[in-house]
């Protein structure tokens, strides 16, 4: 079955002579065809499994099959999967249009034709060098390298940076063509959890170097909701429940609640609206980790 599966993977590293878990003991599955929300925090461990899922780094213990094959170092699995990340791969004394060259020289899969018509259309000057790009082109070529590789896995790791809100919209409306025409599995890590819930069917979110949820955005989505009144009512009306937040202001308290609706505990006065993904988000990694 074509996936991507992680098995029991930790990351261990010293900082300043002390022990540091980036990962620890992470087991997911990347179906095929899907599109992904990768989310954490700063520092939750994103970056340290992408860059294991592309042998960047490596694993203190733990494996990564794709397609049912092992990726550790594996050349069969190398034209199978690609992550467009903030670092640069290749010089950046080079041309962007070297970069595309140099890409192609390591991926059969590139297409040379369709990088340059995503150039123009990001108005991105392919014979400009690397180094001179803004932050917001220096992102832009790395998208349009990415979306130029036929790879059945493709990740983007905060993928936007230093886009403006034109780029960043033909960016997504892209991404989804293209996923469209070509189904593949698609990975975005990003901080912009919003811009991207409606485009995301699978949320995985990482907290402490754990996976802290992983579900369908549809029904994740679904099963939370708010509930706002006096402190007295929400309180007793939070009784039993999963509750992953509160807020309080203006002397109202709101609390955010996995679960279905209690209709016959709603009095007058309490308010229930949906919760949209990053409220969840947020209400979900601040209670410390604590997986569901």
């Amino acid at each position: 079955m074509k996936a991507i599966r992680i098995n029991n993977l930790t990351k261990d590293y010293k900082r300043q002579n002390q022990p540091l878990r980036a990962l620890d003991h992470v087991s997911l599955n990347f179906e095929f065809g899907k599109i992904y929300g990768l989310l954490g925090r700063n520092g939750a461990g994103k970056s340290t499994l992408i860059n294991i899922l592309c042998n960047r780094i490596f694993a203190t213990e733990g494996t990564v099959d794709i397609d049912g094959m092992s990726a550790f170092e594996n050349p069969d699995v190398h034209e199978k999967i690609y992550c467009m990340s903030e670092g640069n791969l290749c010089p950046d004394s080079f041309s962007v249009k070297e970069v595309f060259k140099w890409t192609s020289e390591f991926y059969s899969c590139f297409d040379m034709e369709k990088a340059l018509t995503l150039s123009e259309m990001f108005g991105l000057n392919v014979r400009q060098k690397v180094k001179k790009l803004s932050t917001g082109y220096k992102s832009i070529y790395k998208i349009i390298t990415a979306l130029s590789l036929n790879v059945p896995y493709l990740i983007f790791d905060e993928p936007v940076l230093g886009l403006d809100a034109n780029h960043r919209e033909l960016f997504y409306k892209l991404l989804l063509s293209d996923y469209e025409k070509n189904p593949r599995t698609i990975v975005i890590a990003t901080h912009l959890i919003e811009e991207v819930s409606s485009l995301i069917e699978e949320i995985i979110i990482i907290d402490n170097g754990r996976v802290l949820l992983s579900d369908t955005a549809e029904h994740l989505l679904a099963k939370g909701y708010s509930i706002a009144g006096t402190p007295a009512n929400i309180d007793a009306y939070c009784k039993g429940k999963d509750v992953v937040g509160y807020d309080e202001i203006a002397g109202m308290k709101i609390a955010y609640i996995l679960g279905d609706v209690q209709e016959d505990a709603v009095t007058p006065d309490m308010h229930i609206s949906t919760i949209n993904l990053q409220k969840l988000f947020v209400k979900l990694t601040e209670r410390g980790g604590k997986p569901l």
